[in-house]
């Protein structure tokens, strides 16, 4: 799985301040353990409950392992031909299985958001090779880690604001809240921010579970894309209204493009 990092930006809400920024300790200027119980205090002023702030950080520690990643991520290099004759041929027969079983669902999501079926298949074969490879980081505390590191400390930690507010409303318990190293959640990959504005709840059971629910997932997805400027009965070629939907969703030209590729490859299969 490809960290999204060093492919697309970050929704601009989570390079906000919060407006209680001022209760947090600085970042990585002392004690990890005190600039957590800073940052439960900053939650709670936020309006966080009390029960998913002790549900969701209690415990957390710092992770090394997610700071060496942040620290050595490279800048993401390849041409659209190299990246989609990686990605797309050996997720193509899977892709058009998907489409099939999912049929039904992907019409009603069509129906709801005028995203066709394909590039939603197409997105989800991309981020997590059909919800296979989710990550297995556990997001509260990669989240709580980046928020004290001092490079983009502003940014996660709005994300891990958003985080404890996905807890608080029942849709992850924060033990399954996992996935990427850098926070993303997910079959196909939202950060905490984007799921708590475009998840949505298509199966019907009462919560978004955007881990475990291919429904959810994808109608979240629509959802996401629809929000941004989707034109139902349109097109998604480079240089369209629809292209420019995808690119929102991920800021790189060479990844926006597999994806549109990939979508009309499914398209034309039998």
């Amino acid at each position: 799985m490809i960290s999204r990092l060093c492919l697309r930006a970050l929704p601009l809400g989570a390079l906000l301040l919060t407006s209680a920024a001022a209760l947090a300790a600085p970042c990585g200027t002392g004690p990890f353990e005190t600039w957590l119980e800073d940052f439960k205090k900053e939650a709670a002023s936020n309006g966080i409950s009390a029960s998913a702030i002790q549900a969701g950080l209690t415990g957390v520690t710092l992770d090394k392992s997610v700071l060496a990643r942040d620290h050595s991520q490279k800048v993401f290099s390849q041409s659209f031909e190299e990246f989609s004759g990686r990605m797309v041929p050996p997720r193509l027969t899977r892709g058009s299985n998907m489409l099939k079983q999912y049929g039904s669902v992907l019409g009603r999501i069509e129906q709801a958001y005028g995203v066709p079926g394909e590039v939603l298949v197409a997105i989800w074969g991309l981020e997590t090779d059909f919800g296979v490879n989710i990550g297995k980081f556990p997001t509260l505390r990669s989240l709580a880690t980046l928020a004290y590191d001092c490079r983009r400390a502003d940014m996660f930690k709005a994300e891990l604001m958003d985080a404890l507010r996905i807890v608080e409303r029942g849709d992850i318990a924060p033990q399954d809240l996992r996935g990427a190293w850098a926070g993303e959640i997910g079959q196909t990959q939202f950060m905490p921010s984007s799921y708590v504005k475009f998840a949505v709840d298509f199966d019907g059971n009462g919560r978004r579970d955007l881990l475990r629910s291919p429904p959810d997932v994808l109608a979240s997805t629509a959802n996401f894309l629809a929000s941004h400027g989707w034109q139902r009965g349109k097109d998604w070629e480079p240089g369209s209204a629809n292209f420019a939907a995808i690119k929102e969703w991920n800021k790189s030209e060479v990844y926006a493009r597999t994806i549109a590729y990939f979508a009309t490859q499914l398209s034309r299969a039998p």
